[in-house]
């Protein structure tokens, strides 16, 4: 066998080439991080070997530095295993009790663990996918924050220049209501407006929920209005909507794009379950990624930070209650809101719920139970392939 050990960075990588008897083929050596470079690392890999199969490539999980040269490996077909860094690090101190760190060191500590036979699992097209899944999902998250944000924005605006409208209708966050203060952007124009042209508004952009009546109201308490007439603010709230439309055109984009991964390469029993849609589905699917590396659903648990903090020293033995809120945010977030639904829609996870609700739990810590059930089912599910059966 031919280990290769690369210590991945911005410009260059540095590597280290030797087989299962520990003699090193090549002296280290670094590589530039171009198509020149890999080139040449492709070269002396197959100077030595012409079995790709015979051949383990290792190298750190450092960002997006590592996905073009990854990418490369795989197109060559070599069998590449993506390390954690903090693993190499340990190795690393395990090997040696003096504290050496270089970037060639960390290339010959990836090709040592390549060939202790630790447990590690080579990067595959599934790998691929869901690292493009968790890209996408976490992309619409900052988006969908982004939105949020610019939301309150338009509540902050509407409260000095028409406050009144957000009694006259559900939410402020509606097609029609930002097509109108779009065209009217505060009370002062909306008194003003030509009733006909309000109504037709009005009806287009809610589809014929609002009429003449709905315009009436709307323009007979702008003129009552105590609105500021504050042009700058006009502006900002017109520019404001314009950028949550923005925003919302390229959530859809994204979601359109998460959803064909779903049903054309990830293919998950997750989406089976009642009350999980695509987007928190892909979420949690994304950020657990290969479920073979998790032993058991407390693992999973322990990786998204949900697990009870606990402290023990001498004869104090104690549990908090608290979560450890360590490991992915990203997973937590997804898990959390994804039960929310799943207690609506599922009677089983219903009923556990309000059985917690029933011992005396705040509702956070019921929803942390019934989030620890989910994945417990989804763990299952994903080793078995197997759909969601209710056991009400």
């Amino acid at each position: 066998m031919i280990f290769v050990g690369i210590d991945v960075a911005k410009n260059k990588h540095d590597c280290f080439i030797t087989n299962t008897h520990g003699e090193s083929l090549f002296r280290s050596f670094t590589i530039t991080n171009n198509l020149d470079g890999f080139h040449d690392l492709y070269r002396k890999i197959a100077s030595v070997t012409e079995n790709i199969t015979k051949v383990k490539v290792g190298l750190e999980a450092t960002g997006h530095y590592s996905y073009n040269l990854l990418g490369y490996l795989l197109d060559k077909g070599f069998p590449t295993y993506v390390i954690n860094p903090l693993h190499t690090n340990l190795y690393r101190k395990s090997l040696s009790l003096r504290q050496t760190k270089t970037d060639k060191v960390d290339a010959r500590t990836i090709a040592s663990m390549l060939m202790s036979d630790v447990n590690l699992k080579s990067y595959s097209d599934t790998s691929y996918h869901n690292e493009e899944l968790k890209s996408l999902t976490r992309y619409r998250f900052d988006k969908v924050k982004e939105r949020s944000a610019l939301k309150i924005s338009i509540s902050r605006l509407v409260c000095i220049l028409f406050p009144e409208l957000e009694n006259l209708v559900p939410t402020l966050h509606m097609t029609s209501i930002y097509s109108l203060l779009y065209e009217f952007p505060g009370a002062s124009f909306i008194a003003s407006a030509h009733l006909t042209r309000l109504a037709n508004l009005l009806s287009k952009a809610s589809k014929g929920h609002y009429n003449k009546d709905t315009a009436v109201l709307f323009r007979q308490t702008a003129r009552n209005s105590i609105g500021s007439v504050m042009p700058a603010k006009s502006l900002e709230l017109k520019h404001t909507i314009k950028l949550i439309q923005e925003l919302t055109s390229e959530i859809d984009e994204i979601e359109a794009a998460i959803k064909q991964i779903m049903d054309e390469e990830i293919k998950s029993p997750i989406l089976t379950i009642p009350g999980i849609s695509y987007r928190m589905g892909a979420m949690i699917i994304a950020e657990i990624g290969d479920f073979n590396r998790f032993d058991s659903a407390d693992k999973i648990l322990a990786y998204a930070g949900m697990s009870p903090s606990t402290y023990q020293s001498g004869q104090l033995d104690h549990c908090h209650s608290r979560m450890e809120k360590r490991g992915s945010r990203y997973l937590r977030y997804a898990l959390y809101n994804a039960t929310k639904y799943v207690c609506l829609w599922d009677k089983s996870f219903g009923a556990y719920l309000e059985k917690k609700r029933s011992e005396g739990k705040h509702y956070n810590v019921a929803l942390s139970h019934a989030a620890k059930k989910l994945v417990r089912t989804i763990f299952a599910m994903e080793k078995s392939g197997a759909p969601y059966k209710s056991s009400v």
